[in-house]
């Protein structure tokens, strides 16, 4: 009895030593680079608008306020003078704390807004194994 050779899906023959033939001749691979090509400019677009999209967290009713860009950059960081006391002792406990709190708060808060940005132009490829960071 003879061996068949293998087939690919769709009843073709698949070529020995290569992948089967599923491109022929160019195929619709420049279609697929041109989508790559498309998503890689609309991810560096999204990077760079992230420079100037901002949040703003707030702490301790209002004590603390930063805002912070999408590249995790502060912008600006307010103390509501409401709140300040230079007669308490633990006052500048509490405020080293409150701004501890917001920063990481604020740094948390841009980094879940940069990954939303990416995640709808990648529709979750950047984070495909093998792709080392191909779409951003």
């Amino acid at each position: 009895m003879k061996a068949k050779r293998p087939t690919q899906p769709g009843g073709g023959l698949s070529k020995p030593g290569g992948m089967g033939g599923g491109m022929g001749a160019g195929g619709n691979m420049g279609g697929l680079m041109a989508q790559v090509q498309k998503m890689q400019k609309d991810m560096q677009d999204a990077q760079a608008a992230l420079e100037n999209e901002t949040v703003e967290v707030s702490v301790g009713g209002g004590a603390l306020t930063i805002v912070i860009t999408g590249h995790q950059r502060i912008r600006s960081i307010q103390i509501n003078p409401d709140v300040v006391d230079t007669t308490d002792s633990e006052w500048v406990n509490d405020l080293q704390d409150l701004l501890v709190a917001a920063v990481n708060q604020a740094i948390e808060q841009s980094q879940t807004m940069a990954a939303e940005r990416m995640e709808k132009i990648s529709g979750g490829l950047g984070n495909m194994p093998g792709l080392g960071g191909l779409f951003g």
